[in-house]
């Protein structure tokens, strides 16, 4: 049995979509914060149970059975270390023969803000004594996508990141890539620095904007406190906004690139091409 912690999120859907691939619906569980609005995820097959990083209590019987739990890290940014020391807890007491953990690209050496919390979650998974595997995350090519739309509007991308390349893949290709290794043998003690096949900079991606929608799009690099208030202008709360910023800085650092190419290999197949994402977006 599979467990995969906050199933109704983005990556928790498709990582389900991709065990599905692979094993009987049967063999997998999803733990909700909210059953009922799940009921799209029940379909599927696959069992509910609830259970709230919040709520300590509940993750007995969500892990109950488990022989394996993918632990994908919350998005309540500065609350991410307790709530997953909750899993942890929950996964020692229940036994589980591997506990996986999608972590940030190169978390250890990272110089994101970001990074601080997947440090200490690392640290944590080390000291529980459990077997487990670090599925280190790079960036999704959607958190740029995301954004041309924007682009569009004003004619330009906005960013501070330099000339820092950026190894990104979309959300799928990292779900296939952590059911990979959930259903493969012998991943105790393995990490793996997951990453597209091809990086760009920020210029690159304003340019292939520009080539399939025919607008004349480029990049703007700002300063980093200068790109933070235009997100804040555009409606981003300003702690969001600051760690988007200060990821751009870090990209500029060259945090998000890696050529590894651990991603694809583990999927049998080439990442998806930021190009592919741009036409889809369009």
């Amino acid at each position: 049995m599979i467990v995969i912690t906050g199933a109704s999120g983005q990556l928790g859907q498709l990582v389900i979509k991709a065990l599905l691939k692979k094993i009987p619906a049967s063999g997998i569980v999803a733990a909700v914060r909210n059953p009922e609005k799940a009921r799209d995820i029940e379909a599927l097959g696959v069992q509910l149970r609830q259970a709230d990083y919040n709520q300590p209590q509940s993750w007995d019987a969500a892990l109950q059975g488990a022989k394996k739990v993918l632990l994908i890290s919350s998005n309540e940014i500065g609350q991410r270390v307790s709530q997953h020391q909750t899993v942890i807890d929950a996964a020692r007491r229940a036994g589980v023969q591997l506990l996986a953990y999608t972590s940030l690209l190169h978390a250890d050496t990272s110089p994101l803000g970001l990074a601080a919390e997947h440090q200490a979650t690392e640290a944590a998974l080390h000291a529980s004594g459990l077997p487990i595997v670090l599925l280190r995350h790079g960036w999704y090519s959607e958190n740029y996508i995301a954004g041309i739309p924007a682009a569009l509007a004003h004619g330009a991308v906005f960013g501070c990141a330099g000339d820092g390349r950026i190894s990104s893949a979309t959300r799928a290709d990292y779900a296939e890539a952590d059911a990979a290794v959930l259903t493969a043998d012998n991943q105790a003690g393995k990490v793996y620095e997951l990453a597209g096949d091809t990086a760009y900079t920020l210029t690159e991606l304003a340019a292939e904007i520009s080539r399939q929608s025919d607008k004349q799009i480029g990049y703007v690099n700002l300063p980093e406190a200068e790109y933070k208030n235009v997100l804040i202008k555009v409606g981003l709360p300003e702690p969001f906004a600051a760690l988007l910023a200060d990821s751009d800085t870090g990209v500029a650092q060259g945090a998000l690139f890696d050529d590894s190419q651990q991603l694809s290999q583990l999927i049998g197949r080439p990442t998806t091409p930021v190009s592919a994402s741009v036409s889809a977006m369009l």
